[in-house]
């Protein structure tokens, strides 16, 4: 049953890891780069959650309501003045861009939050500590099942956007080629402008269930992106479903390392990532990024 627990145990885990990749294999899949800031831009929606949930008293879930216009707005505003230059610089340099992004977002949030550890389960209540008890060994928690759930919703509704959708079709033509998008009136900065603030909008969801299960502070970006990208490579880059699949095997190698040794349990996310890319898949997925 212990074994069973951890295979359960990961799935959930791995809800939250897709939650964090979510943006991350958006912005690769339609703009083509690896956004070095987005789990500080997580972090971020993390502490704008924490302070209107503590300044207003409501719960974490209305005060993430509250803070998604805020950060659809900046992603939106980050594309167009930051983002939009370093496009025209080469692969290279949204790399470095977004990396000094990410620096510029922890040592703000250094000053203005100290480097304190913070959490929103108390203020979530029993969704944050509550579980549904199978067995005498295997509990379902409450907030890793909704993780879970709104992971798939997100996926879920960001795979209809882009199928079903009249911006899904322009965001889908601008990935494969732009500058043809642009003959048939397809506008790509605006294009991307909306695509980035989606994905900074999902981060922040994923940075809020990350401060109700857990922990965070001001550092905690660089680990989460991490992950998050172990996520999207496992799952296939670019891939909204692989990248569901990709945080689940990550979650899931995570907690039976965990059973085997609580000490293997991040090296053993580790290794799952380090075998995908040297298998012939993960070559290939790099052959695509340009790296």
């Amino acid at each position: 049953m212990t074994w069973v627990n951890a295979l359960v145990q990961g799935i959930l885990l791995g809800g939250l890891y897709a939650l964090f990749a979510c943006g991350l294999s958006l912005l690769f899949g339609v703009m083509r780069i690896i956004n070095l800031a987005h789990g500080d831009l997580a972090v971020l929606g993390a502490f704008i959650v924490w302070t209107v949930s503590t300044q207003t008293g409501i719960g974490p879930f209305w005060a993430l309501l509250l803070a998604l216009p805020v950060m659809l707005a900046l992603g939106y505003l980050l594309q167009r003045a930051v983002l939009a230059r370093s496009l025209r610089g080469g692969p290279l340099t949204p790399l470095l861009t977004t990396f000094g992004l990410g620096i510029v977002i922890q040592n703000g949030l250094l000053e203005a939050y100290s480097p304190d550890v913070r959490s929103l389960g108390g203020a979530a209540g029993g969704i944050a500590t509550g579980s549904w008890r199978l067995t005498a060994q295997l509990s379902i928690p409450y907030i890793g099942l909704l993780t879970l759930a709104t992971a798939v919703l997100v996926l879920g509704g960001l795979h209809l956007v882009l199928r079903r959708t009249a911006f899904g079709r322009e965001m889908r033509a601008t990935a494969q080629d732009p500058d043809t998008a642009a003959l048939v009136g397809v506008p790509a900065q605006a294009v991307y402008a909306r695509a980035t603030a989606i994905a900074v909008a999902t981060a922040t969801v994923a940075g809020a269930f990350l401060a109700v299960h857990s922990t965070f502070d001001a550092s905690s970006g660089p680990t989460q992106l991490i992950f998050a990208f172990e996520a999207v490579v496992i799952g296939g880059l670019g891939s909204l479903w692989g990248t569901l699949t990709g945080g689940i095997v990550l979650g899931v190698a995570q907690t039976v390392g965990a059973v085997v040794d609580p000490q293997y349990s991040i090296l053993a996310g580790h290794l799952v990532f380090l075998a995908v890319l040297a298998s012939p898949r993960g070559r290939s997925l790099l052959t695509r990024s340009g790296t």
